[in-house]
């Protein structure tokens, strides 16, 4: 059980560090956003409290802007503009 300790740890300093989403988090440890999002808003919570605490408000921050994320997304595509990433890869 300590590998999976280790794990809810390290994804929940990565998504404090960059204010990550579950998405980008699991694209990032090359993991499934299921696991991402059991990690960090189940199994935190009994591992490390304070952890858990800080990434919980960094998450219902990403929920409540992930309209807006959307959006601008749905903006880029119909306009044929590309993201940055896709440009130069």
């Amino acid at each position: 059980m300590k590998l999976n300790d280790d794990r809810c740890e390290t994804l929940a300093q990565y998504v404090i560090e960059t204010g990550a989403t579950v998405r980008a988090c699991a694209k990032h440890f090359d993991i499934s956003k299921s696991t991402v999002h059991k990690d960090l808003t189940s199994k935190l919570r009994y591992i490390n409290k304070r952890l858990y605490d800080e990434v919980k408000i960094i998450l219902n921050k990403n929920k409540s802007e992930r309209h807006i994320r959307g959006g601008e997304a749905t903006r880029r595509k119909y306009m044929g503009i590309r993201p940055k990433a896709e440009r130069e890869g």
